[in-house]
């Protein structure tokens, strides 16, 4: 099975919400499957936001997830697979002059930029992209808002509300915990154009 068909098969059977349907029908309309994660960094390659997403959500079920705390099935793998919607239609392909070692040539390599057509802000961006679709219940828009944790520009520019998110909603501690994982830990060795 391929990355797509992993991530709407689990979304279909996780997410009943509606205008679900539509926020899908959406991604295919855009570059989401196909475009990279990152420019250089973590699943910089073709097919790398959807292996991300993937990612995240294995990692949140898997370490995070407790029926014992009222964790909800639902609201897990929308956080999961769609925290990063914001960098759909985001990146683009480009050349640049590299150096080939071996022959000492110069050769046009590919290579991803950023080409923010919508700079509304990383994770608020996310939240207002799903809004558009489908609802999300307020741990949910917490969550996603502040996945990036102290990456975050606004965290930096001296403001408390992710603190403040992160005691009020374990769903925001948990999202940035997997993606901090999935990004650091399992996704390394994946920052080529292929």
């Amino acid at each position: 099975m391929d990355y797509k068909q992993e991530f709407l098969n689990l979304f279909r059977e996780n997410v009943k919400r509606e205008g679900s349907e539509k926020l899908l029908a959406w991604l295919e309309k855009t570059d989401f499957f196909h475009a990279p994660a990152s420019t250089k960094f973590h699943c910089a390659c073709e097919y790398g936001l959807v292996m991300h997403s993937l990612s995240v959500y294995k990692v949140l079920m898997e370490k995070y997830f407790s029926e014992e705390d009222g964790d909800n099935i639902e609201s897990f793998t929308i956080c999961a697979l769609l925290h990063d919607i914001c960098k759909a239609q985001y990146y683009k392909t480009s050349t640049r002059n590299q150096k080939n070692e071996e022959t000492g040539q110069w050769e046009k390599v590919p290579y991803y930029t950023v080409e923010d057509l919508f700079p509304y802000g990383h994770g608020e961006k996310s939240v207002f992209l799903i809004e558009r679709f489908m609802r999300l219940k307020l741990d949910e828009a917490m969550a996603i808002r502040w996945h990036m944790g102290g990456f975050d520009d606004s965290v930096r520019a001296g403001g408390y509300a992710m603190s403040q998110a992160f005691e009020k909603y374990s769903l925001a501690v948990k999202l940035h915990l997997a993606d901090l994982h999935s990004t650091y830990l399992n996704e390394k060795g994946t920052s080529a154009v292929r």
